[in-house]
């Protein structure tokens, strides 16, 4: 497009670039903290009940205190929701020892006692964290789905920060809407740490997620808007092995920090010192020129120019030339845009569905995976590293794969590869956990990799003019995913494999109508509506794609020089 030659006259890949991106990259660290800081404050401690109030028994252990009011459940271990409406001291022999598991078991079945619900509390077992939302409120046994529900409430927030700042980032900039997001993450995140009550913390938590849905959706439109074509794969996979070292990171920081509100604090005080430096970025010249604002799109370029050392050809630019070379795309750009014109016309229509599908499963195939550390039954710091360092070499694969074969035929695979493996596990026994956690892993791994495609390829799909708004639906339409997937892990105290035959078949089907989006590698970055019902005149050319015409030219000169 017209707009690449001028970005290439002020320089497109010059200190500006290299700054702009590193700079919008660091808070990407803490968004994967904050997405998935639920596995660690929301630790489920082992639990159960207290001893009665006025139990007067002062000189037995806390073993056979625990023996005497509590039963023993399926498993053999205290029963976590109930307790002997009286303390059965039968279970204590004459010399006042407690009595094996099979003897109080016995004793259990030959006399029948009465049991009660957990009237004075429970007591924890605070081994992984010293304290949680979990122990602090008592979210278990009848209130256990209360957990499930933060994250829900959380991942609503996420929701309506998509819908708002979508819309509000297309209408008055992205800047503004990325300071906003900052400073709103860094209060809404201190506020939750000092929550007296959980409604409060749900409240605080939800105002995190509208922030994240803010400063990814900013944070990618500056980034993308700021670069050429040939470089967007490699920058964007950059910046998703940001989010993959903030899931690390997170492991790090509360495997040292174990009070949860301490750890909530953790991860919230840094998006103040990112509000801070915010106020550096430039707002995107490409946005300022397609809303009429000529005179500010001009001075952003000149200031790029002088910034990567291109004063001269900076000068050079002006509001004419700039009319001149966006004369096409100003032109089709006026008039106010919504979240109908992503159905408006055919093309359009046919992309926003297959994409809304994309991204509904991967988000909650993702989230059912990831947001129940505990069920693995190992350590969930080092789980938590595994689930994190398997992205590593999950996105250098899909970036690869993005490159030379296409979007695509990688978004397809992804999806689908992910759904087989997580339905795999769905008939592997549970005693098996090491072999269930490698396909899980597995599983994730692709998943995160659909995530690093998704975000590409949408960005590449949707019209600048009206990227934010489709940013912004599809981002719902994840959010949405992310929202029932909490909720589907409840099924599964009624049927066991119904959560897995659920997470993994979302994205197979997914997967299939992925393979109805257009291809866009090596493809210029549509501006208008009009450029993407186009788009069909550009694939009958034939053109070799971008990339690869790089590799070609590479291979070459290597050849000629061994020559």
């Amino acid at each position: 497009m017209a707009f690449g030659d001028i970005l290439e006259q002020v320089g497109s890949t010059g200190r500006f670039q290299i700054v702009h991106v590193t700079l919008l990259s660091i808070p990407v660290l803490l968004m994967a903290s904050h997405n998935l800081l639920q596995n660690f404050v929301a630790v489920v401690p082992p639990h159960y009940c207290s001893v009665h109030a006025n139990f007067s028994q002062s000189q037995l252990s806390p073993e056979e205190k625990l023996l005497v009011t509590v039963p023993l459940d399926q498993a053999g271990e205290p029963h976590r929701c109930q307790r002997y409406v009286a303390p059965q001291w039968h279970l204590l022999d004459r010399n006042g020892s407690f009595s094996s598991e099979e003897e109080q078991s016995q004793g259990e079945q030959s006399l029948p006692v009465d049991l009660q619900e957990c009237r004075d509390g429970w007591s924890y077992n605070m081994t992984e964290m010293t304290s949680s939302i979990i122990s602090d409120w008592d979210l278990v046994c009848d209130l256990r789905s209360l957990k499930q529900m933060g994250q829900t409430i959380y991942m609503g927030g996420v929701l309506v920060g998509a819908i708002i700042f979508g819309g509000l980032s297309d209408r008055y900039g992205r800047r503004i809407l990325l300071l906003i997001s900052n400073m709103l993450m860094a209060v809404a995140g201190t506020c939750a740490a000092f929550s007296p009550s959980f409604p409060l913390f749900c409240l605080f938590r939800f105002g995190c997620g509208m922030a994240l849905s803010g400063l990814g959706l900013n944070t990618f439109s500056l980034i993308v808007e700021w670069i050429p074509t040939r470089i967007r794969t490699v920058t964007g996979t950059i910046t998703g092995y940001c989010y993959t070292l903030g899931q690390l990171l997170l492991a790090g920081i509360a495997y040292f920090i174990r009070d949860w509100r301490w750890l909530t604090l953790a991860v919230s005080l840094p998006f103040y010192v990112f509000f801070l430096i915010s106020w550096w970025f430039h707002e995107s010249s490409r946005w300022l020129a397609l809303n009429n604002k000529h005179e500010e799109a001009v001075k952003t370029l000149k200031s790029v120019a002088r910034f990567n050392g291109r004063h001269e050809e900076g000068e050079k630019l002006d509001i004419k030339m700039l009319q001149e070379s966006m004369k096409k795309e100003m032109s089709s750009s006026k008039g106010s845009y919504s979240v109908l014109d992503l159905f408006r016309t055919p093309k359009m229509r046919k992309m926003t569905i297959c994409l809304s599908a994309v991204w509904l499963s991967t988000s909650f195939a993702y989230y059912g995976l990831a947001m129940d550390l505990q069920k693995f039954g190992v350590d969930i710091y080092l789980i938590q590293v595994i689930f994190g360092a398997v992205d590593i070499p999950a996105k250098v694969v899909i970036t690869t794969c993005m490159s030379f074969i296409g979007r695509r035929p990688s978004q397809c695979g992804a999806l689908i590869i992910a759904g087989v493996t997580i339905l795999i596990n769905v008939v592997v026994p549970y005693d098996k956990q090491t072999l269930r956690t490698c396909l899980a892993v597995l599983g994730k791994g692709c998943l995160a990799a659909s995530f690093n495609c998704c975000y590409l390829y949408s960005g590449e799909l949707y019209p600048t003019i009206i990227r934010q708004n489709g940013m912004g639906w599809v981002s719902m339409m994840a959010r949405i995913g992310a929202m029932v997937a909490p909720m589907v892990l409840l099924t599964g105290d009624h049927i066991r494999w119904l959560p897995g035959f659920i997470y993994g078949g979302a994205p197979i089907l997914s997967g299939v109508a992925a393979v109805f989006l257009p291809e866009t590698l090596g493809t210029n970055l549509p501006d208008t509506i009009q450029d993407v019902e186009e788009r069909e005149l550009q694939k009958s050319s034939k053109m070799p794609p971008k990339e690869a015409v790089i590799l070609q030219d590479t291979q070459a000169n290597l050849l000629k020089q061994a020559a």
